[in-house]
């Protein structure tokens, strides 16, 4: 009766674990870092074939943590829902890792770059996703945060939660980014109402709204290049 391997039962060559503390995490490859984190294959098979599957199982690689569902990773053989949701989790800990570490001693001079930066971290989403990012007298980026996710009904967002949020980070300005997953940046008309209340909000909390910037695929609309915000 074939059962599933766990590490302890592999050779000493064949375990991450040995691997990683004689060489560090670095002489690991993709297959074996992620063997780490589901532990135990299928049956009768080692973890680290497992998480060749899970790298062969799209186009992307380790980009398949990011751009597969949990659905999708849980079609894979071996892959259950606690497996899925580990997976997830570490690509979404990686992004958000490449994503503060990007933070550091950040400014843009305009919407071109910051449509630039944010581009690949937005454009994938097959939600709404609208970002807040905040910045200080310089120009430095203080920071983001992920305000809703699902919808651009401007009466389901709240422009005291973006405020809040704001002033925590003491923010002499913020700017807004949402994507379109459809590709085609152009602003609804929700998009509109939505930029138009928080700006007036700003206005009154003297943390102007800068611009709104939408994400599409590989292109954006700014509000502000387009002559929304007089300056």
């Amino acid at each position: 009766m074939n059962k599933t391997l766990t590490m302890k039962e592999l050779p000493d060559q064949e375990k991450p674990y040995e691997k990683c503390l004689l060489m560090g995490t670095a002489a690991l490859s993709d297959a074996e870092l992620i063997s780490v984190i589901i532990r135990t294959g299928a049956s009768g098979e080692k973890s680290t074939d497992l998480a060749a599957r899970v790298l062969n199982a799209g186009p992307d690689g380790l980009l398949n943590l990011i751009h597969l569902s949990i659905e999708d990773l849980m079609q894979i053989r071996g892959i259950g829902r606690v497996k899925a949701i580990q997976l997830k989790c570490a690509g979404e800990l990686s992004r958000r890792i490449a994503s503060a570490s990007r933070h550091v001693n950040r400014a843009f001079s305009g919407p071109d770059e910051i449509a630039a930066y944010y581009m690949e971290h937005l454009r994938h989403e097959s939600r709404e996703m609208l970002m807040l990012t905040m910045y200080d007298r310089k120009n430095m980026l203080l920071g983001d945060e992920v305000i809703s996710v699902g919808t651009s009904n401007a009466s389901l967002i709240s422009p005291g939660e973006i405020y809040k949020v704001a002033l925590k980070k003491h923010a002499e300005f913020i700017i807004l980014l949402h994507n379109h997953p459809s590709g085609n940046p152009e602003p609804s008309r929700e998009d509109i109402d939505v930029t138009s209340r928080i700006m007036k909000c700003g206005e009154l909390l003297e943390i102007p709204l800068m611009d709104h910037i939408i994400i599409g695929d590989n292109c954006y609309y700014s509000f502000r290049e387009q002559g929304f915000f007089v300056s």
